[in-house]
């Protein structure tokens, strides 16, 4: 059984109404989920097609370096 790993992804999306960068924090087994949850969730709440959004760096981070509380705490909760 795999553990969960905390990813942040640094973007940006390049829609042609904006122009905006992220950095997002997700819990996922592997690189290719934690892109695929940053395509969803941007795609929702900001009503983008993936297309328009460009991740430039993944990189697998120590849960207690996440900026985001909650995934500190459910890391901390499965620990």
């Amino acid at each position: 059984m795999e553990k969960v790993k905390v990813f942040r992804l640094n973007g940006e999306i390049r829609d042609p109404k904006m122009r905006t960068p992220f950095v997002r924090e997700i819990r996922a087994l592997k690189p290719e989920d934690a892109v695929e949850k940053v395509y969803a969730e941007l795609g929702s709440r900001h009503k983008v097609k993936r297309y328009h959004i460009r991740i430039s760096k993944i990189e697998e981070i120590k849960p207690e370096e996440a900026t985001n509380l909650v995934i500190q705490k459910l890391s901390e909760i499965e620990g």
